[in-house]
This record gives structure tokens, sequence and C-alpha cells, in this order.
């Protein structure tokens, strides 16, 4: 084996004789040896790329050699000096420069050498850099890159030479063709040459008159050619032609910007990090290079391609072919879905190196090149985000002004829909990858973690704190105890409610979550929700009268340990009646995943009806609806295209009710339809059940044919003793000697695991009531309540609903009542009780089954939604309607009219708990006292009254202004009043504090006011008003305040470091990067700035119309409306506990102490003049 390597020992002496004689540079160096502290100085000559280092300057043999290709060399800052010399002698080492040389392969020790002169340094190290070959190296990069496209391009031009070759021949054919009709018509001029010989001995004057007529005939087809040329120019289709010109010349304007954005992602900051991560000290890794900027330099050679061919077409103008251009681009397009996916993370691994100082400073450095201008690394990450869209809105334009008939309209619309599509799955991706991003983020804040936010299917519904009422004796709370709970906020707890799971956490000083060591996490599918209390329960009585029933129950019935009670406690009845519907939807969505494919065997005798993921015509593309790839909380996918009528269908479907599409609805209808259009769908699918439902939809319900019923009549069995479950069935009992008024929720009776198979038959006698059941069974134990004893012969005991408040019951004949839900209900009742008339009879179920439906929108529309009624009298009234007409219907259930009874109570009474503030009200209230002044009011009084104002005027805009991009019309002030008295609001109070200060003269005074204003912001954040904190810092940036230069040398370090801390958690970079952070990790209440999820909207609804070219709703669009608006009713409608205190209020309101814009500056400039020049 070889154990060295052998070199020519003559040759390396003759290079180092060239290098003696032709070097690049020459000189006396100190090397450092490889013993500490100790410098031999040699002299060295550079060659190529080959130093060589000599003992002195007329030695004949080298002492060593280096090989520079791939080499770095940086400055190094003079080591420190152990020993203690003679100062002169310590001066002048230290004015030394020093420069180290690192090597890129391992195993070679880094180079380390000084030299006297700073000059004679940088010409040493600029001399190694050159003979590195690094910037050759990189250019070969590139020119292999344009070799690869090269050769493809070659291939392509080979394939069109080939069909030009074959046009030839089909030319050459076409000549031979037309040279056979040249002599044909040669022969027939020959035969006509007699005939012209006689016309050419005409009279002269007859020749005078036929020159005449050829000029005049000359003269009116250039007249006239004139004219076809005037009118083609003024035509539609010349101006058409010119829109079209000038759209592809703002393209190639647009695409030389990208590029050159590219550029500067790649060469600014690419490159320069690499060459960073394999220094001797990276400041950040390679791999965390290739996450930050995935294919981006892939992205930019591809659009450098790009942007040359549109260059090449321009220069071919007016000739402008580009369909072909595309046709090589799309292929390459795949890469952005790439990008786009890593976008977020790519985000979120920049977020976490600039932790590292090194880095941060490193970063900072390369956006102060005057290329980036002032721009961050995150603008630059974000720019191909919208290039796609961008892509497709020109394409779009394009092709609105180009003729059907033109030569490439076909291939601009094959790029076009190729586009839209990749856009689509990119769309998708990011929709899909969002709810696990939000899930990760709430585990990443729970100190103990929750590994039930892991799993994908489970989607964020709610958030917002709740009080928990601990558990003492019977039940029952003193007012005392309550009060001090409120006060010191023992019991406040932040709850999420996911579709599966709700979380119960309480918040540290530090803002980490820690889940409740009992209760803190817990299953829907285990859960009772009980919403109003017993009537005859004397302690839900006394409860309900300390907490004003804003009180709400959950009784959590593990399988494998004992049950207990959760009592929660809702700040307002508007708060408690969201979360109920939230819980009710989520538990909806529930039974539609999982009840009916765990209840019915594969051998039972009762046909299984269709089950919502198997049916393939609820995901089945159709002319009138379109589905994407996400997938919904019903594990169905969603609506991406839809037309009016197939989203009431869906609206008003039987089968399932999924609380995102619902939502999601309830918040954009007035985008595509009317109110009063939703409520007629609703009217008509509860008086007309069979005409208004869709046959797909009653399919689900009768599965089972006629002939299997007859069977089981047949077998002379009750059906009750032949229906077996896979799984234990959810089971309740309930008292009999009141009404149920509880809402049982659960899927899962609390029976033992091991149960096998249980027999839906119960008998009971005069004594105790007995069940019979399977041999596999075992008896399920009491929860609690007892059943009743039935008079006379076997019944069922009353079931509560598994999945929804809203039940089906049957009242037996002694007097008990059996509940069924949702189609497993319907199901079991024409199993179970075929020897009434009623389960037989098919028009009864489906009326109640509509019934249940129909409800169940009104009861989330009329809790979530009130303000559509409130500005909406005669919808109101229509509502109100249709609900007495239910109450009158002779065949409603008893629970049904407990539920039709809640909702009318609901939308007809006054809530007198849920009384806000209005703005009018407290300027009337200010108006007779006396006004106060600034110096007299405390920071913290200023900040709580500020927070109260700001929320007032925040909750009180109605969602529907959100819609449309109103606040951008020209008629603004009618369509979005709120809005604007909202931003109104936000210029007075800023306006209020730079009034307030430039009303000081000296310079003390406005120092003071200054860190006083800067204090109220920050007690501003701490109550989460980011909107005031934005007020106040805007307020100090203007350049009336800001100039004050002499003012703002007084103001303290702190109160400016204070200040830039402000300034950067409300920045509007990175689209409110840092607020929206705050926010996300913040509890209600909270005042967001409103700008920030007005551009947002806006964003949305220029980049995406509401409808398609056939017609339908753009319901993704709509589905990304809906989630804004949900992010800000969500703030909305928790309201601070800040008491009003009219003498700051009149302060703040008090426009006599505004001093306008130009009056400002004027003011500003007599404080503190300008400086001559």
């Amino acid at each position: 084996m070889q154990k060295s390597v052998r070199y020519n020992e003559g040759h390396a002496l003759y290079l180092a004789f060239l290098a003696r004689k032709e070097g690049t540079k020459r000189g006396f160096l100190s090397k450092k040896a490889a013993e500490a502290s100790r410098w031999h100085e040699k002299w060295f000559a550079l060659y190529q790329n080959v130093l060589f280092y000599f003992e002195g300057e007329q030695s004949g043999r080298p002492a060593g050699m280096y090989l520079l290709e791939g080499c770095t060399c940086e400055r190094t800052p003079a080591p420190p000096r152990a020993g203690a010399g003679p100062g002169g002698v310590r001066d002048a080492l230290d004015k030394q420069y020093y420069f180290t040389v690192l090597f890129g392969h391992e195993g070679q020790k880094p180079l380390e050498l000084r030299c006297e002169e700073e000059q004679d340094g940088k010409e040493w190290m600029e001399a190694i850099h050159q003979a590195s070959y690094a910037d050759i190296l990189i250019e070969r990069e590139v020119l292999m890159q344009k070799y690869i496209h090269l050769v493809q391009i070659v291939e392509t031009e080979k394939i069109a030479a080939n069909q030009l070759r074959h046009q030839l021949e089909d030319q050459d054919t076409e000549i031979e063709r037309l040279k056979s009709e040249i002599i044909a018509l040669n022969k027939t001029k020959e035969r006509m040459r007699p005939y012209q010989s006689n016309q050419e001995d005409e009279d002269p004057d007859i020749k005078k008159i036929k020159k005449v007529q050829s000029f005049m005939r000359g003269w009116l087809c250039r007249r006239k050619w004139k004219t076809i040329v005037q009118d083609y120019i003024c035509s539609p289709h010349a101006e058409s032609m010119r829109k079209r010109n000038q759209i592809v010349f703002t393209m190639v304007e647009a695409e030389t910007e990208y590029v050159h954005q590219l550029y500067i992602l790649v060469n600014g900051f690419l490159r320069p990090l690499r060459m960073a991560a394999s220094s001797k000290k990276p400041p950040i890794s390679h791999d965390d290079v290739s996450s930050i900027f995935l294919n981006s330099e892939t992205i930019m050679f591809l659009h450098e391609i790009f942007h040359q061919g549109l260059k090449a077409r321009i220069a071919n103008w007016p000739t402008l072919i580009l369909a072909d251009l595309f046709d090589i681009l799309l292929p390459m397009l795949n890469i952005y879905q790439e990008f786009v996916r890593n976008h977020q993370y790519s985000l979120q691994v920049l977020a976490n190196c600039k932790q590292n100082r090194d880095f941060d400073k490193l970063l900072k450095q390369y956006e102060a090149n005057p290329a980036c201008e002032g721009r961050m690394l995150e603008t630059f990450l974000t720019y191909p985000m919208f290039q796609i869209p961008r892509y497709i809105i020109t394409l779009h334009e394009l092709l609105a002004h180009t003729p059907h008939e033109h030569v490439e309209r076909k291939s601009l619309e094959f790029a076009k829909s190729k586009l839209e599509e990749l856009s689509r799955v990119m769309h998708d991706e990011v929709s899909d990858t969002e709810n696990i991003r939000k899930n990760l983020a709430i585990e990443r804040m729970i100190v103990e973690g929750c590994d039930i936010l892991l799993d994908t299917s489970q989607t964020f519904i709610r958030q917002g704190s709740l009080i928990q009422v601990p558990s003492v004796e019977r039940g029952k709370l003193s007012k005392v105890r309550l009060g001090s709970l409120s006060l010191k906020k023992e019991g406040e707890r932040q709850c999420f409610l996911f579709t599966k799971h709700f979380l119960i956490c309480t918040r540290s000083s530090g803002g980490k979550l820690h889940l409740l060591k009992t209760g803190g996490v817990l299953s829907l599918i285990e859960c009772t929700l009980i919403e109003e209390p017993d009537a005859s329960d004397d302690d839900s009585k006394g409860s309900g009268q300390v907490f004003g029933h804003l009180d709400f129950k959950i009784v959590v019935e593990p399988p494998d340990a004992a049950s207990f009670t959760v009592v929660l406690l809702a700040p307002s009845r508007q708060e408690k009646a969201a979360w109920m519907s939230d819980i009710s939807q989520c538990v909806d969505n529930i039974r539609c995943n999982g009840l009916m494919t765990i209840v019915f065997e594969e051998n039972s005798k009762v046909t299984v009806p269709h089950m919502i993921k198997s049916d393939a015509r609820l995901h089945k593309d159709d002319t009138d609806i379109c589905f994407s790839k996400t997938l919904n909380s019903c594990k169905v996918p969603q609506i991406r295209y839809a037309s009016v009528e197939r989203l009431l269908e869906r609206l008003t479907d039987l089968r399932f009710l999924s609380i995102d599409f619902l939502n999601t609805f309830l918040h954009t209808y007035r985008i595509f339809t009317t109110a009063t259009v939703v409520l007629g769908k609703l009217s008509d699918i509860y008086k007309r059940p069979f005409t208004s439902i869709p046959v797909r939809s009653l399919e689900l319900f009768f599965a089972t044919s006629q002939n299997n019923r007859g069977e089981h009549l047949a077998d002379g069995k009750s059906p009750r003793l032949c229906r077996k479950f896979s799984s234990p069935p959810p089971l309740a009992v309930s008292r009999t000697s009141s009404p149920v008024r509880a809402r049982k929720l659960s899927l899962t009776s609390p029976l033992n695991s091991r149960i096998g198979a249980l027999d839906l038959t119960t008998s009971s006698s005069s004594g105790s009531p007995t069940t019979t059941h399977s041999p596999a069974a075992s008896p399920p134990p009491h929860t609690g309540a007892e059943s009743s004893p039935a008079a006379d012969g076997p019944e069922l005991s009353p079931c509560r609903s598994p999945s929804t408040p809203r039940h089906l019951r049957y009242r037996q004949p002694g007097g008990e009542m059996t509940f069924f839900s949702g189609p497993w209900g319907l199901a079991l009742t024409t199993t179970w009780f075929n020897n009434t008339e009623r389960t037989c009879d098919k028009e009864f179920i489906i009326r109640r089954t509509a019934t249940n439906r129909v409800l169940n929108v009104l009861r989330h529309w009329v809790s979530k939604h009130a303000q559509d009624f409130e500005l909406n009298n005669e919808l109101k009234m229509n509502v109100l309607n249709l609900l007495e007409e239910v109450l009158r219907d002779p065949d409603l259930l008893p629970q049904e009219r407990k539920a039709t009874a809640n909702i009318l109570r609901a939308l007809s009474q006054d809530d007198q708990d849920d009384i806000h503030l209005k703005l009018e009200d407290i300027i009337q209230m200010t108006d007779c006292l006396k006004a106060e002044c600034f110096e007299t009011l405390s920071a913290m009084e200023l900040a709580e009254q500020i927070t109260l104002l700001d929320h007032i005027v925040f909750r009180s805009i109605p969602y529907e202004e959100f819609l449309g991009q109103g606040w951008m019309k020209l008629d603004k002030n009618e369509r979005t009043p709120y809005i604007m008295k909202t931003s109104q609001h936000f210029n007075d109070m800023s306006n209020l504090v730079a009034s307030q200060i430039m009303n000081y003269a000296d310079v003390g005074s406005r120092a003071n006011a200054i860190e006083k204003w800067v204090a109220v912001a920050d007690i501003c954040r701490c109550l989460h008003n980011y909107n005031g904190v934005l007020e106040i810092t805007s307020a100090l940036n203007r350049s009336a305040i800001y100039r004050l230069k002499k003012t703002w040398a007084k103001v303290s370090k702190q109160t400016k470091a204070l200040m830039d801390k402000l300034q950067k958690t409300v920045s509007s970079e990175g689209r409110f990067k840092n607020l929206r952070e705050t926010l996300k990790n913040c509890n209600p209440p909270a005042v967001p700035y409103l700008g920030m999820y007005l551009t947002d909207l806006a964003f949305i609804e220029e980049g995406t119309p509401n409808f398609t070219e056939e017609g339908l709703v753009n319901f993704s669009k709509m589905r990304m409306i809906s989630h804004i608006i949900r992010e800000i009713r969500q703030f909305q409608q928790t309201s601070y506990r800040i008491d009003h205190q009219p003498k700051v209020t009149q302060y703040l309101l008090d426009k006599a102490l505004i001093i306008d814009e130009d009056t400002l500056y004027e003011l500003s400039l007599k404080i503190e003049p300008r400086l001559p020049a």
C-alpha cells in the first residue's frame, strides 16, 4: 500500500525559480511557527496559485510551498502580548498587519502571516485572493449552468430545424406546382399576343384617355388605402393591439425588476452567507443557509433565461410572439411549489438565526448594501411568493386584448390554465400547513407539551379566557368567594377548543401555558355539556343567581377513571353563547366523522347508510362545484368554487355540518347572496323538506329497503333484540321527574372498554330496572341519575343524544322519553320502534331531521352573528315568524320545542348583561365636566382610558364593513362609517399626543411630556392595546416632533430604549410580523391595529376575484376573508374590565386641544429653527 505521495522535485524547483524571478508578489513576511507565539521572518514569492517561502532572499531552494486554490484570506487582530517588554517594542508589534490564509481542505492548518506596513498587507491579501481562483470557480459554476441550458436549447433547435426541413420540402413541391401553372399561363399569353399587337396601333387620343384613367384609378386606390389605414388605426382591434403591446412592455419591465431582486437575493445574501458558513467561526450552518434560500439560485437562473427571451422578442417588435417562451417556462415552475411550501419554515429558521449576535450583525451589514435600498432579507424572500399570481394576472390581461383568431391565443390560454393549476396547488399546500403551524405554535407555548396537537386532523376552532369555578361542597359558591376570584384572577384559564379536544391551561407571568393536572385535556367524545341548569336543581338555582347565568358545565366521563365536572364562567352571555355553539358544532363534526362507521357491524341485518367519507358525490367536481385537496373538519375536501345554489344546498344538507363551512358562509354570504335568500332556503327546508332537500341527501337515511324491515318482522323477534353494536353505543340515563335539560354531547358511555357487543334491549319491572344484554357484555354503571320504574311492560330507558343538543325523542306509553340525534338516531328509530306508526312514516323522520338542521343553523346564526339581526329588523321579524311557526307544529318534539324557545328568547330579548358603553354616550357624559389638564393625570389613568376608548371604537365595527373594500371607495363614509370612525379616532389620538408635546415652550417640559407619553404607551402594551401603542409612537415619529434634537437630547436613555422596543413591536416590517406574533401569544381582551387586517383584506380582494369566469363563487377566497374576520371578532367580543373615568376621557376627547399638521410644523420651526446651510 502506498504510504506517501511522490512529486517531481525538479519541477517544483523550476516553479520556485520562476516565482523568484516573475512572481506576482514577492517580499519578506513573518510566519507563525507551530509552537505558540513564535514568528520567523521568511522571504515569500507568489507564482500563479502556489506560494513559496525561502529562508532568505538569496536562497536557491524553497523551504516550503502552499497550494492556494480554493483558500480564503482574512485579516486578524494582533494577538495579546504575554511578556512585558519595552513600550516601544510593544507598540511596533501592535502596529503590524496580521492576516490568515484558510485552506478549504481538511487537515491543513491555517497559515498565519504578518507584515510591517498595512498597505503591503492589503496587497498580499489581494494577491492571495486572486491566486485562490474563487471568482473563477463561481464563474465556472455559472457557466456550467448556462452550458446545460444551452444544450437544452440546442436540442430544441434541432427539433425546430427538422420541422423547417419538412416545411422546405413542402415548399419545393409547391414551387414545382406554381412553375407548371406559369408555363401554362405563358402558353396562353402566346396565343393572345396577336390581339395585343393590334392594340398598339390605337389612336394617340385613346392612349391619353387610358393614361388619365390609369392615373385616376391609382389615385382612388391610394385614397381608399389611406382611408382603410386610418379607419384601422381608430378601430377597436388596433386599440386592443396597442394595449396588448403595452401589457407586454410592462411585463418586461416587471420581469427586469424581478430578476434584479433575485440577483440581490442570491449575490447579496445567499453566496456571501455560504462563504460565511465555510469560515473558521461560521455564524450560520450550511443547512440553515439551504433552508432559508431553498431553490432561490435556480429560480434566479430560470428567470434570467426567461428575461433574455423577452428582450429578444421585444427586439423583433411589432411581431410579439410570447407563447413559446411560456412553453419553456412552465415545466420549470414546479420549483416554486417547493419554495412556497418552505417559505414559512425559512422565515422561522431566519428568525432563529437572528438570535445569534454574530449572524445578526453580519446580516445587517448585507442589508446596508445600497443595492438593497433599505429592504430586509425577509422582503426579498417574499418576492417569489407573488410571482405566479402576477403571471396569472398578466396573462389574464393579455388574453383580454388578444383576438380569438390570434395565432397564440390557445397557447396563452394553456399557459394561464397551467399557472392557475400550479397556483391552486400552492395555495392548498399553504392552507393545509397553516392549521398545523397554528397547532404547533400552541403546543410550543405549553410547557408540558401536548401530544394531541401533533395530530394533523386536529383543527383549531377557538380560544379565549374563561374563569374556572372551583368545586366546593354541594356545588355552591358564595358571592364573596366569586368576587375575590375575579379580582385576583385565581380561576382565570386560557381555553383552546379543537375539533376533538378542549384544553384548559393556566398562564404564568412569563407568558407560558401550563395544562391543568386534572382536566387539562378534555376529549369531547367523553363530555356532557350542560348549558342550562335543571330548574328543579337547587344548586343550579344558586349558581345561576351568583353567576348571572354565565356559567356552563362540562361533565367528563372517562372510561378508565371516575367522572368529574368542570364549571366554566364566561365574561358575557354573548361569549357563553359563542362557546356553546362552537362546542356543539365540534361534536356534530365528530358524529359525522366517526359515529356511523363504528356503530354498525358488517354482519348486521340493518343495511348501513352511505358514509360521508365513502360517498364520492360529496367531493366530486361538477359543473357547479369544484373541490380542493384540503380537508375540512369533517374530513371532506373543502369547496373551492361553487354556485350559490350548491352552497345553500350544503348549508342545509342533512348529512353533515362543518363548522368551518358554516362560519365562512355566515361571514361572507352578503358577497354572493342576501339574508332573505338564506332564510328563504331554511324556511323551505322546514316547510317542504321532501321537495327542497336533494335526493342525494335523503339517500343517507333510507339505505335500508322495505324488504329488510319485513324480514325483521317476519322473524317474530323484536328488532331491539336483533340490533347489536360492534362498540358500546352512547347511552345515558336521565331523570324523568322533569324534562331533560342537559345537552348530552358524548359519543361514548362510561362502559368498560373490554365490553364487546351490547344489546339495546332494556326491561324494567315495578321494582328496580334491569338490563338484558349479551353474555359478553356487562351492565353499564349508573352515573348519578336513576331511571324511573316503568308502568307496564318492557320499555327503553331515556337515551340522550350522543352528539348534538337537538334530540329526536319519542314518548313511551309509560311517560318516559327516548332521545335520538342525527342520522344515527333516525336509523335506530326506524329499526327499534317498528310497533309504532310514526317509526314507519318516512315523512315524519325527514321532517324531524330537517327541523333539527334548520334549528341548528339558526342557533349558530343568532348566537354568533347577532349583528345581522340588529341591523336588519326585517330579517329579525322574518326569523321570529319562522320560529313561532315552528312552535305551532303539533308534531314538534319536546327537545326541539325547547331549542326553538331558546333561540326565540335570545333573538327577542335585549341582553341586559351585555350593555356596553358607546363613544357617543361618553361624549355626552363629558360635555358638562370641567376640563382636566395633562399634568394632573397619571400615566396609568391615561393608558387605561385610551384602552377603553380604543376598544369601544374597535368593537363597534360590524363585520359586514370588512367585505368589499368599502373603506377604499369614494363613498367610504356611507359604506363603512364605523371603520372610518376608527381611523378618525386613531388620527385624533395621535394628533392629541403631538399637540400636547408642542404646547410646552421650554425644552425640559417637552422632554418630560415625551417620557410620560412613552410610559403611557408601555402601559398600553401591558394592557394589550397595541392600537394605542401605535397611536403614541406614530405621534412621536412625526416630523414636527422628531426634528426637535434639543428636546430629544433631554430624554433619558431608558425612555429611548423603551420607545425603540415599542416601535419594533408595532413595526410594519414583514407585514407586521412582530405584532402578529405578539397577538398570537396574548390573551384577550386586546386591541389590535385595524390597519393590519385591512391590508390583509385588501390583498385578498385585489389578488383573487369573487366569481370565476363560469359565474361560480370563489369560496376559497371567502374562507380566507372569514379567517381574518374571525380573528377580528375574537378581540371584539372580549371586553376590558376598566371603569370609565369621565375626567380622563373628557381630556382625551377634547378636540379643542388638537393642532393641525401644518401649524404643528410651523410651531416646531419656531421652537427650534433650521440651522443655516
